[in-house]
């Protein structure tokens, strides 16, 4: 926000805010309906290991989520991005761990079946779909894959975080670089391989397609657990911050019970101290319960997440850094650059419209079967 306002004024402030923190709050939903499918997803693979594939393993995922929920307001006391540092690292090991899986998991799958069950033809593609639910699912497809890549709501956040030398943004540029190009390389692979195995029924959540071997389903479905439990940190740090920001300038008496100083010391772990305020507290938790509540009441939130995606992917991605960005190096209307940063974003926008329209398609489809406080495997 402090960014769009240097470079393209107050008027644009509020609609970057809005959609960015926005899609911050719909991630960490998502993650939290995730987080409880994977346990879920462990539970049910383990029933029908001992009991048969034929056995009737019904698992209820809300029990998992308030487990979540528990965890992530212990979590949440942590004072700020900076001090998740190593939270942000077991998250990107987790992820490469379960990525590494599932492809595993996929090799064999494919083999086996000595042919490709997915077509490049949309129209043959799912046999007994109608052709509009084709075609809501390929625009819902294209959302998903502009959204998967996007991290600029975070991307200036985690910059303010580094120390120079080097310069901050030589930094992230490198940084940039390698995390783009290793995860191109993973969801591609594990996208082409994994509709290769399956086809048209992949299912939303991926390891759930796996049942044997168990012990790596459940490593894999484990280590997903794992990193969004830690990543969900790395995106709600940044909610904590603007509205304890905000807070602060309300509430600014320092002798306040709210803004009051709480050391915590653990004497075993080397002198180790942790600081703790009211305010953070309360704000904190209620946050979390919120969030989960919300999981509870809409367990198919992917979808609207889907939505969420689909509208801030163009602004957030596209429109407000390549308008920084031309302010920044002075680019002037009807150059050949500026050209072509307009048909860049026309496309992009283009992306975001039919992914929204497949999205609501989407949205519409799970109300006819959804239920509240009930996820579905």
């Amino acid at each position: 926000m402090d960014a769009v306002r240097a470079l393209l004024g107050p008027k644009h402030v509020l609609i970057s805010g809005i959609m960015q923190y926005s899609m911050l709050w719909g991630i960490i939903i998502g993650f939290t309906i995730t987080a409880a499918i994977s346990a879920a997803t462990m539970k049910r693979s383990t029933c029908f290991h001992e009991k048969g594939p034929s056995a009737k393993c019904g698992v209820s995922g809300i029990s998992y989520m308030l487990a979540f929920g528990a965890l992530e307001i212990l979590l949440s006391q942590f004072p700020n991005l900076e001090k998740v540092t190593f939270l942000s690292v077991i998250a990107t090991l987790t992820s490469l761990a379960y990525a590494l899986i599932a492809l595993c998991l996929s090799i064999p799958k494919f083999s086996i079946q000595h042919e490709a069950k997915g077509t490049i033809m949309v129209a043959m593609a799912g046999e007994g779909l109608a052709t509009s639910t084709k075609i809501w699912r390929v625009f819902q497809a294209l959302g998903n894959i502009a959204f998967s890549y996007t991290y600029s709501m975070l991307l200036l956040e985690i910059q303010d975080t580094l120390k120079s030398p080097p310069a901050e943004n030589k930094a992230m540029k490198r940084v940039t670089l390698y995390a783009i190009g290793g995860t191109a390389l993973f969801y591609t692979s594990l996208g082409c391989m994994g509709y290769a195995a399956f086809g048209a029924d992949a299912p939303g959540n991926y390891l759930t397609g796996f049942y044997k071997p168990l012990w790596l389903v459940d490593i894999a479905n484990l280590a997903v657990i794992i990193h969004l439990t830690v990543g969900y940190q790395v995106f709600a740090q940044t909610i904590f911050a603007i509205n304890e920001k905000w807070l602060a300038t309300r509430w600014q008496a320092p002798g306040s019970f709210f803004n009051k100083i709480y050391t915590v010391r653990f004497q075993c772990i080397q002198n180790y101290s942790f600081q703790l305020t009211p305010s953070r507290i309360l704000l904190r938790t209620g946050f979390v319960v919120l969030t989960t509540l919300v999981a509870m009441l809409f367990p198919f939130f992917n979808a609207i997440l889907g939505l969420l995606g689909s509208i801030s992917f163009w602004p957030l991605t596209v429109y407000f850094p390549l308008n920084m960005y031309m302010v920044q190096a002075k680019i002037k209307r009807g150059n050949s650059k500026w050209i072509m940063f307009q048909v860049l974003s026309l496309l992009c926008l283009v992306v975001s419209l039919v992914s929204a329209v497949g999205s609501v398609a989407d949205i519409l489809e799970h109300l006819k079967h959804a239920q509240l406080f009930h996820i579905d495997l």
